[in-house]
This record gives C-alpha cells, structure tokens and sequence, in this order.
C-alpha cells in the first residue's frame, strides 16, 4: 500500500514537472522569434520594474504569446476537469463534456452572434449563456420525465437537444453570409485561441474556478456516486442534489472556456482516460492528474498550431488527429485497467 501511494505522489510530481516544461516549451516558441532579452524584460515589465519603451518582442510575449499560453493551460485543465467529473457522474468512461449538449449549445449561440456581426465579446457572451442554457433545457428535461432511469434519460436528452441545436447551426450556416460570416462561423466551429486577450482570461478563469471549487469540496462524495446511485444513498449521498451541482459545476467550466476557444473535442474524452491508468479510479486523485494532463496536452497542441504552417491550424482538428488513432490504443491496450 505504501508503493502504490509513492507511485501516485511520482506520478502527480511528473505531471507538474511537464506542465512546467510544456509551459516554457509553448512560451518560447512561436512564429516570431523571441530572445531572452525580450522574455526577462517583459516579465520585469509586468512587476512594475520596466522601464523605457517595450521593444516588439516584448510587446508580443506580454500581449499575444502570454496571454495565449496561459488560455490554453486554462482550456485544457478545464475540459479534462469537466470531463473527469462527467465520466464519473455517468460512471462511463466513454463519456465526454459535451454529453449533454453543452459545446453545441455553446457553438449555436457563438454563430448566432457571428451572424448579427455582434462584437467578440458579445459572440463569447452568447456562446456562454447559449452553452448553460442548452444543459439547463436537458436538466428540466429529464426532471419532467418520472418513472424513467435519471441518467439514462440525461444522456438522451442530452443526444436530442443536442441534434437540435447542431441543425439550428447548419441552418444559420445557409443563412450567414458566404464571403464574410461563413468563414468565420466555421473557423470558430474548430477551434481556435488566436483572438485571445488578457481580458478574456480575467472574465473566463473566475468562472472556472467558481466551477472547481464545489468539485474539489466535495471530491469524496462524487466518488462515492461512481459506486451506482443505491450505494451512494446507502451512504447517506443526496444523489439528486450532488448529480445537478456536478452538472452545473462542469457545465459552468466547459461553457467558460468553449466561449473563448471554440469547440475542441477529445480532450474531456481522452485526457481523463489517460489519467485514470496513470492514477487509478479515485475522484480525489484523478481529478488533479487530468487537470495537469489536460493542460499539457492543450499547450502542445496550440504550441503545433501556431508552428506547422504558416496559416494557423485549427485546434479541433489536431486533437481529432491526435487523439482518434491514440484513443483507439488505449481502447486496445487499457480497457480491463477502468475502475
């Protein structure tokens, strides 16, 4: 007993070490060259302890290559997070953030805003309020449904609202226009964090963390929900009460981000799997492993796409790339080690 708990504090120690790495990795490369000078000077610039005027480089850490790194740990750590919560609750480990309609949601009311040319904050604001709403409609749904298995009937619900909101999606897709709002509609569709600005994280990290924070609170008795629901009641679990805070707190987390990001796949289905060979079945240390996990894996694939070309790769196709034929591995190779 006291090895495998050594094996999982390593384990948490190694996920820190390359979140720390692909932080410096995704800091220090980009499609403009930057030096130490630039770097050392920013950094003492945002201190307060700059002077005279920024050169280019450091306008570009501080304004574009920083702001953007740190988005992407964000998004990443919050999906998987999200997604850790999610295959718990539905105790499913096929299960993933957008299970209950919540990125479609969000993409409706992104190309919503994209086709009455509302400005970008008004585009991430619609996208947000469009993502909760989606969840709260799939919610009352199932509430409304008696005499039915409750998870079940949130999972199809979740299927249907869902499709329907993807159709509402094709449907403004025809009506956008072709040469202006079509491009853009798409080009948000597969993800991207080229827009990003330090305003967008000081509005977006608030609202992930709100959604951790009842997570992490109460880490053992979502745990216990991963038993079926008669156990966990059996243990005094108010099971209806913590199956909506779980899905608000997710929910709010993966709303956040898509807002800013765009819809990214896999990440919330992937990422959790990953961690739960690495740590094992237990909430309380699966949650912290995907987050770390979550964040790596989102560094390195911004990291790809702002460098393999000179036109920007769009997020939601390298992580399908990636992860399709990984996750089909791990399918292979890791399905007798779920918990």
């Amino acid at each position: 007993m006291p090895e495998r708990k050594t094996l999982r504090t390593s384990v948490v120690v190694l996920l820190v070490a390359a979140l720390v790495l692909t932080l410096i990795v995704a800091l220090a490369i980009g499609p403009y060259p930057l030096n130490w000078a630039d770097v050392s000077r920013a950094a003492m610039r945002l201190f307060g302890a700059g002077e005279g005027t920024a050169s280019p480089g450091e306008v570009v850490f501080v304004r574009v290559r920083l702001p953007r790194v740190a988005a992407a740990a964000l998004v990443g750590a919050a999906l998987a997070g999200a997604g850790t919560a999610y295959q718990t609750l539905f105790r499913n480990p096929l299960v993933s953030p957008d299970i209950l309609g919540v990125a479609t949601g969000a993409g409706l009311g992104a190309v919503l805003g994209i086709l009455l040319s509302l400005p970008v904050a008004g585009i991430q604001g619609l996208a947000f309020l469009l993502g909760l709403a989606t969840v709260a409609l799939v919610y009352l749904i199932s509430a409304a449904l008696h005499g039915h298995d409750r998870t079940l009937v949130l999972v199809l619900s979740g299927v249907v609202v869902g499709a329907l909101a993807g159709a509402c999606i094709s449907l403004v897709k025809i009506l956008a226009d072709p040469y202006d709002q079509l491009p853009a509609i798409t080009f948000w569709l597969l993800g991207s964090l080229a827009g990003v600005k330090v305003g967008d994280l000081a509005v977006v990290a608030p609202l992930v963390f709100a959604g951790l924070i009842p997570l992490v609170l109460l880490r053992w008795r979502i745990g216990v929900l991963s038993l079926g629901d008669d156990e966990a009641r059996a243990l005094g679990v108010d099971v209806s009460r913590l199956r909506a805070i779980v899905i608000g707190a997710a929910t709010l987390m993966t709303a956040s981000v898509v807002a800013i990001s765009g819809v990214i796949g896999w990440i919330g289905l992937m990422i959790p799997h990953i961690a739960r060979m690495m740590v094992g079945p237990n909430f309380d240390r699966l949650l912290p492993a995907s987050m770390l996990l979550g964040a790596s894996f989102m560094l390195l694939v911004d990291t790809l796409a702002r460098t393999l070309a000179r036109i920007e790769t769009p997020l939601g196709i390298l992580t399908a790339v990636l992860g399709a034929p990984f996750f089909l591995w791990l399918l292979a190779r890791g399905r007798k080690t779920w918990g």
